[in-house]
């Protein structure tokens, strides 16, 4: 990741650490449920992780385009399966979803 990527996904892991100071229990709960989704299974770990982009493109959220663009590209995904998914990401989430898509992309670029 270039040095801008790198920061900006550690401070949105440091927001998350914050926050799990102050609510812990629902930090922990979520963390089981992310660890439960995320699990190998019918689906790659790198397959979830490309279809949980999907959707914080779909959603419009940047923190979490970092967050699982990362954890796709460390888990094996490709350039080519993160850009086939974006156009899904597209045709579900028009206008909007076509700018994050364009985000999603700068972000595998610079991991």
């Amino acid at each position: 990741m270039t040095a801008n990527y790198k920061s900006e996904l550690s401070a949105a892991k440091e927001r998350l650490g914050a926050l799990g100071k102050v609510a812990p229990d629902m930090m922990q709960g979520f963390g089981r449920l992310a660890k439960a989704a995320t699990a190998d299974g019918t689906f790659s770990v790198a397959q979830k992780e490309l279809i949980a982009t999907a959707i914080a493109v779909v959603k419009g959220c940047y923190d979490c385009i970092l967050y699982h663009v990362d954890a796709a590209k460390r888990s094996g995904a490709t350039e080519d399966q993160l850009a086939e998914v974006l156009t899904v990401a597209v045709e579900m989430g028009g206008g909007p979803a076509l700018m994050y898509s364009g985000k999603a992309l700068e972000a595998y670029r610079a991991v």
